[in-house]
């Protein structure tokens, strides 16, 4: 599982070292994909193939679900991190979520996420409140 939020610098190659905690998870491969909120979301490959195969069985004749997919996988490019845990954010992507040196990296469970700083300390300002008021079942189970 991946938790926390760390903030390493994009280089001047696009590439960034991963936190130490989430490397045993990715050092056999990654996926990096398009992420909601114009994030990148990076997974796994054992957890890409697993979301890839729940993706798979979404029925082609759903408009909304074969738009999902085109975006979600267009996005995507698996990698491999160096030996000194580097990986390369491709140039599609960097734009995509308008990244610059800063960068946000937090882990969301299953997944992890890399944000431009500016960006996370937006979103986070904007949803703290409502994380905050939260006064319904917003996961089934949890509260």
């Amino acid at each position: 599982m991946f938790l926390g939020t760390y903030e390493p610098k994009l280089d001047e190659k696009g590439r960034i070292i991963l936190p130490a905690k989430f490397r045993d998870e990715l050092s056999n491969g990654l996926v990096l994909t398009r992420g909601q909120e114009h994030c990148i979301y990076v997974f796994s490959a054992r957890e890409f193939e697993d979301l890839h195969d729940k993706i798979r069985q979404a029925p082609v004749t759903s408009k909304q679900a074969r738009d999902y997919m085109r975006v979600f996988l267009s996005g995507a490019t698996a990698e491999t991190p160096d030996k000194q845990n580097r990986v390369t954010i491709p140039a599609s992507l960097r734009s995509y979520a308008g990244l610059d040196r800063d960068l946000a990296v937090i882990g969301a469970g299953s997944r992890v996420e890399i944000w431009s700083q500016t960006s996370w300390q937006d979103y986070l300002t904007e949803q703290e409140a409502a994380f905050a008021n939260t006064a319904e079942e917003v996961i089934p189970g949890l509260f």
